[in-house]
């Protein structure tokens, strides 16, 4: 590896780090401001359509925490076909063994709880039926979108392998091709 080379490798694996370790952080900060929000509704007895307020923090800290998620795996997967890491082949080959420990880096759910958990203060307030279908169908998008996101994640490393070897393939026959243009142009 060049010395700018390991530089990059440096800066990119410190990027993993830095960006796992923020999604923690996020999820314990986004379900804490959550619970908060939502005890001081059900405290004050507000209306049902104001849980819309404590879902949109959840659904908020979801989404940051699945966009470092999303950043740390593509990170990892340039640095496997570009470095040629071998730790992350080794976690993509690695997988999920049938019987091991597993975690979720999305905290699916922690977050689905708490999207249930939201529709009580609603449910206290005794709500009216369009209160109810608008605070419901808000949940219920919510919901979606963390299984969606799950789903997607479960592809992601093999997608984003595939592209980046796509783009090395793309590059070497770019470079093949330019290569080739200049030893003809100075055989000329």
């Amino acid at each position: 590896m060049t010395p700018p080379e390991l530089e990059e490798y440096k800066a990119l694996r410190d990027t993993i780090r830095e960006r796992g370790t923020a999604r923690v952080w996020i999820f314990v900060v986004g379900i804490g401001l959550w619970a908060a929000l939502a005890v001081t509704m059900t405290a004050v007895g507000a209306a049902p359509a104001s849980t819309l307020v404590p879902l949109l923090v959840i659904a908020s800290s979801f989404e940051a925490v699945f966009a470092l998620h999303v950043g740390v795996e593509r990170v990892g997967r340039y640095l496997q076909t570009n470095f040629d890491d071998e730790w992350e082949k080794a976690a993509m080959a690695f997988g999920r063994p049938s019987g091991a420990a597993t975690v979720d880096p999305l905290f699916v759910a922690p977050f689905l709880t708490a999207a249930l958990l939201n529709l009580l203060p609603a449910l206290i307030a005794g709500p009216t039926a369009p209160e109810l279908i608008f605070v419901g169908g808000g949940s219920a998008l919510f919901i979606l979108r963390v299984l969606v996101a799950r789903h997607a994640a479960k592809r992601q490393r093999a997608v984003d392998l595939e592209r980046f070897q796509q783009m090395r393939r793309d590059n070497v026959q770019r470079q093949s091709a330019q290569s080739t243009q200049s030893t003809q142009s100075a055989q000329s």
